[in-house]
């Protein structure tokens, strides 16, 4: 009897044992996880450099679809890839990052429509191109979509349809794909260009809250909208929302400043005539100002005259000039 119970005491004991191990095991896993996770998300973090500028020369459009290109890729390739739909550590921690690429994801999107639509099309009635109609419904896919299918496949599908164009574009001996650099398709674009930026500093801006007037119908006495508003409206970013709002607006800079050289370098005769080069290039130097080091840890969220910075405010400063700088150069390419 006496055997039986030492014999279950030891199966318990064993039985025990083996927990333990396995606890033990699983804990260091687990904590060797978390510490490479964290490792990983810190370099992951890091924001690409702007690339140097396109001096692809070729042929009119070939630097433009160039830095398209490469501002897609890069969006795709940077150190920890694709992160805005990532599942798993350390990307599901991270939104800095995300954030930024959403910026980049937005500049990418409204160029590749314009490249459909305008830069290469001859007029209204012509034929869109073939791989810029594949190109630009990839970008617009969700940029959450973690499989079947995923976000990178879609972008990917679009980057490769924007390289075959631009081999087209390149190739002498044929004339389907082309790109027209007139003043009317690139004041469209900026004009999508304006309407971003206008937004970015608006929403940049009321981080600190502020109450504003109603200015929705103004300059237009019989303007009308769908629901009554309040004469006076209070304008507050959440405070959740300040630091996405910050990285995004880093991010759409970024991809802006890549993509303006190129149109310096396409639109070189346009603007030349127009008198506009100096203007498109303090709007680049403008931008550049945003890709500053940021020093700090965190975004500060001071008041506008605090004693704490408040990096969102002077993130509006530059986005606000780069955009007072696309109005005025829409206007010098409508001026004939």
């Amino acid at each position: 009897m006496l055997s039986i119970k030492q014999g279950f005491r030891n199966i318990k004991e064993d039985y025990v044992d083996g927990s333990h191990w396995i606890l033990k095991s699983v804990a260091a896993f687990v904590l060797v996880y978390v510490l490479i996770a964290m490792v990983l998300g810190f370099y992951w973090n890091s924001e690409p450099d702007v690339l140097p500028p396109s001096n692809n020369q070729a042929v009119t459009g070939a630097a433009t679809t160039t830095a398209l290109l490469n501002v897609a890729t890069t969006l795709l390739d940077k150190p920890g890839g694709y992160l805005s739909n990532d599942v798993s550590l350390p990307g599901v921690w991270m939104d800095n990052i995300p954030n930024w690429e959403y910026g980049v994801l937005i500049q990418v999107r409204d160029l590749s429509r314009a490249l459909r639509k305008d830069f290469s099309r001859s007029q209204s009635q012509s034929t869109e191109d073939v791989d810029l109609a594949v190109a630009e419904p990839q970008f617009n896919f969700d940029s959450q979509s973690w499989m079947l299918p995923s976000s990178e496949g879609e972008y990917r599908t679009g980057i490769n349809a924007l390289g075959r164009y631009l081999e087209r574009l390149s190739d002498q001996q044929q004339s389907q794909a082309q790109f027209y650099a007139r003043a009317d398709n690139l004041t469209r674009w900026l004009g999508d260009v304006e309407t971003r930026l206008g937004s970015l500093s608006q929403r940049l801006s009321a981080s600190v809250g502020q109450m504003r007037l109603n200015t929705d119908l103004a300059g237009d006495a019989s303007a009308t909208q769908s629901t009554i508003t309040s004469s006076e409206l209070e304008i507050k970013t959440p405070w959740s929302q300040i630091d996405d709002v910050f990285y995004e607006a880093r991010g759409a800079s970024w991809a802006l400043i890549q993509l303006l050289h190129a149109i310096e370098v396409d639109f070189s005769s346009v603007l030349e005539k127009k008198n506009a080069l100096v203007s498109l290039r303090q709007i680049i130097r403008e931008l550049e100002a945003t890709q500053e080091t940021l020093w700090s840890p965190m975004i500060m969220n001071g008041s506008g005259f605090g004693l704490m910075a408040n990096h969102s405010l002077v993130m509006a400063s530059y986005i606000s000039r780069a955009n007072a700088g696309i109005i005025d150069l829409r206007e010098l390419l409508t001026q004939g």
